[in-house]
């Protein structure tokens, strides 16, 4: 079940960044001796792979939080960073080494600024599968280049605002975030420098993916669209 090919490399001050698409939602990004993994969830996907010093977790779905993947996954100094409802469903076990982040709010841990941006439906409601609050897109700064992981989100304001973001992993699936359009025009908005489109299956299958780089790469040709295989199993 392990991931095709061999990680992206982006060059950064710090050393090379990794990219290493895992499956749906889940990503691992390594610099140096540093791993971080954003919400692992299916154990045997990360058979292969360096255990984590830093674990994302964005919200509470089954697709982005699985107790079971954790706890396989981290070691005994892997840090938890989650919103409140995630470290509510924690272990006790694992509150020692968390750190809760609410929404635009940050903190810098092993030379790692992370910052917690809103993930959620429009229009907005309180039935919404995704409400304003709850989970946590993520802005990660990895020496000079900003890495932003939007968690599930529609094209929200928070997100067409953002600025300086070198690298965006940007979901597109209905009918739990947005459609391709919606997606390619917010990341218009924002200008990263790279983007992956990924988290795109859906109820209906997969969001087609080729359409949303024809679409980004037509009006702005600065922006790398890199589609990779985020379902190794399709």
């Amino acid at each position: 079940m392990a991931q095709p090919g061999t990680a992206d490399v982006v060059a950064t001050k710090n050393g090379n960044l990794l990219i290493q698409p895992i499956h749906h939602a889940s990503l691992i990004l390594t610099q140096a001796a540093l791993t971080i993994y954003a919400d692992p969830v299916g154990i045997d996907y990360f058979k292969n792979e360096k255990a984590p010093d830093i674990i994302l977790i964005t919200d509470i779905h089954g697709d982005h939080f699985d107790i079971k993947t954790i706890e396989a996954v981290k070691k005994d100094s892997t840090l938890l960073i989650v919103p409140q409802v995630v470290a509510d469903k924690l272990p006790e076990s694992d509150k020692t080494n968390m750190w809760i982040l609410k929404n635009d709010e940050q903190v810098t841990k092993q030379g790692i600024r992370i910052k917690a941006i809103p993930m959620y439906n429009l229009p907005e409601s309180p039935s919404a599968m995704h409400t304003k609050g709850r989970g946590n897109g993520y802005v990660l700064t990895m020496g000079e280049k900003n890495i932003y992981i939007s968690g599930d989100t529609q094209g929200i304001p928070e997100m067409r605002s953002l600025k300086n973001i070198d690298i965006a992993f940007i979901c597109m699936n209905l009918p739990y975030t947005m459609d391709v359009q919606e997606a390619a025009d917010a990341v218009l908005d924002f200008e990263p420098k790279i983007v992956y489109p990924y988290h795109y299956r859906g109820k209906e299958g997969f969001s087609d993916i080729q359409e949303f780089k024809k679409m980004v790469e037509a009006k702005d040709k600065n922006i790398e669209v890199r589609l990779r295989n985020w379902y190794p199993e399709k």
